[in-house]
């Protein structure tokens, strides 16, 4: 399991996960969805789970829920999910 901290752009234009934001380093997730009804929430967690290539069931909310800082827990082989998180932020290993 793999614990990471993102930062939500509700409304974009498109779906996307990639890129940093803020202090400590958040990876932004914008989504199409308004940020109204869990929404965008939904979102955040189909599209999560699409750019770490997992189920949408295997990524939670634990923190942030009405928030645009949250952080999400993904279940899955962690080297792999680590690895895919740093090439997403940008991080060069």
């Amino acid at each position: 399991m793999l614990v990471i901290e993102i930062r939500v752009r509700p409304n974009a234009k498109q779906n996307r996960v990639g890129g940093v934001v803020g202090e400590p380093p958040r990876l932004v997730v914008a989504v199409q969805a308004p940020a109204v009804d869990g929404k965008a929430n939904e979102a955040v967690l189909k599209v999560v789970a699409k750019a770490f290539d997992l189920r949408a069931r295997d990524v939670s909310i634990v923190h942030g829920e009405l928030a645009r800082d949250k952080r999400l827990t993904l279940n899955g082989d962690d080297p792999l999910l680590q690895d895919r998180l740093h090439e997403l932020m940008g991080i060069l290993t």
